[in-house]
């Protein structure tokens, strides 16, 4: 079996999604990191989740650190835009601090809470946790946009799972 094949069942294997989370429907960057999941009983929408794989590690065979904040910058933008209505919003400062490591084919939680909201900004708080174990945390402060012909219609198509094209 060649590496390709390797890694192509690696990552087969991956987008299987676990038993209680759902798969949400991102595009973009997120698909090079791969599904970001949603926990089905959660009755809240400040929980997400990475199943890791071959992909996500470093030369050193932990899980890479731009991959970790790639996951915390993405939940934190998800949890702002549902806390703000679904309002667009940007990052404008993110702090990251790496507190422990994941392995590849560990499962990573995500979770952020908005801390308080401006007109304006948002502050947020977010963790990854690893079989409850913290691997990373930040701190990040939100921009609030004005919606656009664009945006617009990604909202649409996010909340109704369906696109126009």
């Amino acid at each position: 079996m060649t590496e390709i094949q390797t890694q192509a069942q690696a990552h087969a294997q991956a987008q299987t999604v676990p038993d209680g989370w759902t798969a949400l429907k991102l595009d973009g960057f997120m698909d090079h990191i791969g599904q970001l999941l949603h926990p089905t009983d959660s009755p809240t929408r400040d929980t997400f989740g990475l199943q890791t794989d071959t992909r996500h590690k470093n030369h050193l065979g932990i899980i890479h650190g731009g991959v970790l904040t790639s996951l915390l910058d993405q939940v934190i933008a998800l949890v702002t835009w549902n806390a703000v209505d679904r309002q667009p919003v940007v990052t404008v400062q993110m702090d990251t601090r790496f507190l422990g490591a994941a392995k590849v084919g560990d499962f990573l939680q995500i979770r952020a809470t908005l801390r308080h909201k401006t007109r304006a900004l948002a502050f947020v708080d977010a963790e990854i946790l690893c079989a409850d174990q913290p691997i990373a945390s930040a701190t990040a402060v939100m921009k609030l946009t004005v919606p656009t012909e664009q945006t617009t219609k990604q909202t649409t198509e996010q909340s109704t799972g369906r696109s126009d094209d």
